[in-house]
Protein backbone atom coordinates (compact mmCIF):
# COMPACT_ATOMS: atom_id res chain seq x y z
CA UNK A 1 0.00 0.00 0.00
CA UNK A 2 2.73 2.65 1.17
CA UNK A 3 5.02 1.73 -2.22
CA UNK A 4 1.33 2.25 -4.30
CA UNK A 5 0.80 5.72 -2.16
CA UNK A 6 4.85 6.33 -3.48
CA UNK A 7 3.87 5.94 -7.00
CA UNK A 8 1.14 7.88 -7.34
CA UNK A 9 2.65 11.09 -5.79
CA UNK A 10 5.66 10.45 -7.93
CA UNK A 11 3.59 10.00 -10.90
CA UNK A 12 1.62 13.49 -9.81
CA UNK A 13 4.84 15.26 -9.39
CA UNK A 14 6.50 14.15 -12.64
CA UNK A 15 2.96 15.33 -14.34
CA UNK A 16 2.96 18.82 -12.67
CA UNK A 17 6.69 19.65 -13.56
CA UNK A 18 6.47 18.30 -17.47
CA UNK A 19 2.80 20.31 -17.46
CA UNK A 20 5.25 23.43 -16.07
CA UNK A 21 7.43 22.88 -18.67
CA UNK A 22 5.33 22.93 -21.31
CA UNK A 23 7.37 24.64 -24.68
CA UNK A 24 4.81 27.59 -25.56
CA UNK A 25 6.86 30.60 -25.81
CA UNK A 26 6.03 33.48 -23.60
CA UNK A 27 5.70 37.48 -24.70
CA UNK A 28 9.05 38.11 -22.58
CA UNK A 29 10.88 35.27 -24.17
CA UNK A 30 9.70 36.70 -27.69
CA UNK A 31 11.08 40.28 -27.05
CA UNK A 32 14.25 38.21 -25.64
CA UNK A 33 14.91 36.12 -28.71
CA UNK A 34 14.23 38.68 -31.26
CA UNK A 35 15.64 42.21 -29.58
CA UNK A 36 18.58 41.43 -31.99
CA UNK A 37 17.40 40.08 -34.90
CA UNK A 38 17.25 41.62 -38.39
CA UNK A 39 14.39 43.37 -38.80
CA UNK A 40 13.50 44.14 -35.62
CA UNK A 41 13.67 46.81 -33.41
CA UNK A 42 13.69 47.18 -29.87
CA UNK A 43 13.30 49.84 -27.01
CA UNK A 44 12.54 49.68 -23.28
CA UNK A 45 11.27 53.06 -22.08
CA UNK A 46 10.77 54.12 -18.31
CA UNK A 47 7.82 55.76 -18.40
CA UNK A 48 9.42 58.83 -16.48
CA UNK A 49 11.57 59.31 -19.90
CA UNK A 50 8.42 60.39 -21.81
CA UNK A 51 8.43 63.67 -19.73
CA UNK A 52 4.63 63.52 -20.32
CA UNK A 53 2.46 66.89 -18.78
CA UNK A 54 0.41 65.37 -16.39
CA UNK A 55 -0.91 69.08 -15.27
CA UNK A 56 -4.15 68.91 -17.60
CA UNK A 57 -4.84 64.94 -16.11
CA UNK A 58 -7.81 64.26 -13.74
CA UNK A 59 -7.26 62.12 -10.65
CA UNK A 60 -8.37 59.22 -12.17
CA UNK A 61 -6.13 59.69 -15.13
CA UNK A 62 -2.85 60.71 -12.96
CA UNK A 63 -3.81 57.63 -11.16
CA UNK A 64 -3.34 55.44 -14.08
CA UNK A 65 -0.19 56.97 -15.11
CA UNK A 66 1.09 56.49 -12.30
CA UNK A 67 0.77 53.14 -12.27
CA UNK A 68 2.66 52.31 -15.07
CA UNK A 69 6.22 51.85 -14.76
CA UNK A 70 7.72 51.17 -18.50
CA UNK A 71 6.78 50.55 -21.53
CA UNK A 72 8.50 47.45 -23.92
CA UNK A 73 8.06 47.72 -27.44
CA UNK A 74 9.96 45.10 -29.94
CA UNK A 75 8.77 46.35 -33.55
CA UNK A 76 9.40 44.04 -37.00
CA UNK A 77 9.57 46.34 -39.82
CA UNK A 78 8.15 44.81 -43.18
CA UNK A 79 8.63 45.55 -47.19
CA UNK A 80 8.42 43.68 -50.21
CA UNK A 81 11.05 41.22 -49.61
CA UNK A 82 10.46 39.66 -46.26
CA UNK A 83 6.43 39.32 -46.25
CA UNK A 84 6.35 35.64 -45.90
CA UNK A 85 8.60 36.79 -42.38
CA UNK A 86 6.64 38.86 -41.74
CA UNK A 87 3.40 36.83 -42.05
CA UNK A 88 5.49 33.85 -39.75
CA UNK A 89 5.96 36.32 -37.23
CA UNK A 90 3.02 37.81 -36.90
CA UNK A 91 1.44 33.95 -36.53
CA UNK A 92 3.58 33.44 -33.49
CA UNK A 93 2.47 36.48 -31.71
CA UNK A 94 -1.16 35.58 -32.46
CA UNK A 95 -0.57 32.09 -30.98
CA UNK A 96 1.28 33.34 -28.17
CA UNK A 97 -1.67 36.11 -27.76
CA UNK A 98 -4.15 33.42 -27.45
CA UNK A 99 -3.47 31.81 -24.35
CA UNK A 100 -6.07 31.97 -21.97
CA UNK A 101 -3.80 34.18 -19.32
CA UNK A 102 -4.48 37.44 -22.12
CA UNK A 103 -7.76 38.63 -21.52
CA UNK A 104 -9.41 40.84 -24.35
CA UNK A 105 -9.86 44.18 -23.90
CA UNK A 106 -10.56 45.59 -27.45
CA UNK A 107 -10.07 44.96 -31.19
CA UNK A 108 -10.39 47.12 -34.02
CA UNK A 109 -8.56 47.69 -37.65
CA UNK A 110 -8.28 50.74 -39.47
CA UNK A 111 -7.28 51.35 -43.10
CA UNK A 112 -5.56 48.31 -43.62
CA UNK A 113 -4.08 48.09 -40.26
CA UNK A 114 -5.37 45.83 -37.04
CA UNK A 115 -4.94 46.73 -33.27
CA UNK A 116 -5.48 44.24 -30.40
CA UNK A 117 -5.29 45.47 -27.16
CA UNK A 118 -4.94 42.68 -24.11
CA UNK A 119 -4.30 42.65 -20.66
CA UNK A 120 -3.24 39.83 -17.67
CA UNK A 121 -4.61 40.29 -14.35
CA UNK A 122 -8.47 40.65 -13.85
CA UNK A 123 -10.84 43.83 -14.27
CA UNK A 124 -9.80 45.46 -11.50
CA UNK A 125 -5.84 44.70 -11.19
CA UNK A 126 -3.76 44.45 -14.23
CA UNK A 127 -0.28 43.07 -14.45
CA UNK A 128 0.83 43.73 -17.72
CA UNK A 129 -1.22 45.72 -20.92
CA UNK A 130 -0.04 44.17 -24.27
CA UNK A 131 -0.89 46.61 -27.23
CA UNK A 132 -0.28 44.73 -30.78
CA UNK A 133 -0.83 46.62 -33.51
CA UNK A 134 0.01 44.84 -37.85
CA UNK A 135 0.40 46.35 -41.00
CA UNK A 136 1.50 44.67 -44.18
CA UNK A 137 2.40 47.61 -45.61
CA UNK A 138 4.76 48.98 -42.14
CA UNK A 139 4.91 45.31 -40.27
CA UNK A 140 4.26 45.08 -36.94
CA UNK A 141 4.41 46.45 -33.44
CA UNK A 142 4.04 44.91 -29.66
CA UNK A 143 4.00 47.24 -26.47
CA UNK A 144 4.31 45.63 -23.05
CA UNK A 145 2.92 48.45 -20.55
CA UNK A 146 3.96 47.16 -17.46
CA UNK A 147 3.41 48.76 -13.77
CA UNK A 148 1.82 48.02 -10.57
CA UNK A 149 -1.73 47.64 -9.61
CA UNK A 150 -2.73 48.98 -13.16
CA UNK A 151 -6.67 49.23 -13.89
CA UNK A 152 -7.36 48.41 -17.59
CA UNK A 153 -10.71 50.23 -17.98
CA UNK A 154 -8.51 53.71 -16.56
CA UNK A 155 -5.58 52.74 -18.83
CA UNK A 156 -8.24 52.96 -21.98
CA UNK A 157 -8.80 56.11 -20.64
CA UNK A 158 -5.11 57.46 -19.91
CA UNK A 159 -4.63 56.26 -23.66
CA UNK A 160 -7.41 58.79 -25.17
CA UNK A 161 -5.37 61.74 -23.31
CA UNK A 162 -2.31 60.67 -24.55
CA UNK A 163 -3.04 60.77 -27.97
CA UNK A 164 -3.18 64.27 -27.98
CA UNK A 165 0.00 64.70 -24.88
CA UNK A 166 3.25 66.40 -25.21
CA UNK A 167 5.50 63.72 -25.62
CA UNK A 168 9.40 64.10 -25.74
CA UNK A 169 9.79 62.87 -28.87
CA UNK A 170 13.23 62.02 -28.63
CA UNK A 171 12.76 58.88 -26.77
CA UNK A 172 10.79 57.33 -29.43
CA UNK A 173 12.07 59.11 -32.18
CA UNK A 174 14.21 55.59 -33.05
CA UNK A 175 10.95 53.43 -33.21
CA UNK A 176 9.23 55.69 -35.13
CA UNK A 177 12.07 56.44 -37.95
CA UNK A 178 12.73 52.72 -38.11
CA UNK A 179 9.09 52.08 -39.86
CA UNK A 180 9.77 55.05 -42.50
Amino acid sequence: MKRTVQLILTGCFAALVLASCGNSTSLQSYFVDHQEADSFISQDIPISMLNIDTSGFSEEQKEAYNSVNRLNFLGFKSDTTNLASYQAEVNKVKSILSDDKYNDLIEFSDRGSRFVLKYIGDDDEADELVIFGSSKEFGFGIARVLGDDMNPQKLMTLAGVLKDANIDQEQVENVMNFFK
